[in-house]
């Protein structure tokens, strides 16, 4: 399934639902873009880094996020700060997670799943190694 990333404004969301895009990513939230992705019917994962950011989010109609930038944000221990008072919230982590760290993370009870840049790194498409870095990855506990 393919979405599309770093989705920041309305054109952006538009023009991702129209080359195929399957979900919609965003590294933050505004009632906007929450608001048009919403009455698209897409699914749409905006990103968080505060406990206002989540209460904004429950507000628009929205229980799932994207953490970001996780690492930077204060990794797991804020994530189990945040996610405490939201239990039907859950999160994506991306921001600094790693082939290494990321069975840490997918540990977390609100965490069913973490983005990683380790997939596909910069520069030309390497297929074979990116399919080799999903099948690691899919093996994550």
């Amino acid at each position: 399934m393919v979405g599309a990333g770093t989705v920041l404004n309305e054109h952006d969301l538009y023009a991702s639902v129209q080359a195929g895009a399957r979900f919609i990513v965003s590294p933050g939230l505004t009632e906007s873009i929450s608001r048009k992705a919403l009455a698209s019917g897409i699914p749409f994962l905006p990103g968080i880094a505060t406990a206002g950011d989540i209460m904004r989010g429950l507000d628009i109609g929205l229980s799932r996020f994207k953490f970001f930038p996780a690492i930077a944000a204060g990794g797991i221990p804020a994530l189990r700060a945040l996610s405490s008072p939201f239990p039907r919230c859950r999160f994506c982590p991306t921001g600094g997670i790693t082939q290494e760290n990321a069975a840490e993370w997918l540990a977390l009870d609100a965490v069913p799943c973490v983005g990683g840049s380790w997939l596909v790194p910069k520069g030309a498409p390497d297929r074979a190694a990116i399919a080799a870095a999903a099948r690691k990855a899919a093996r994550l506990p």
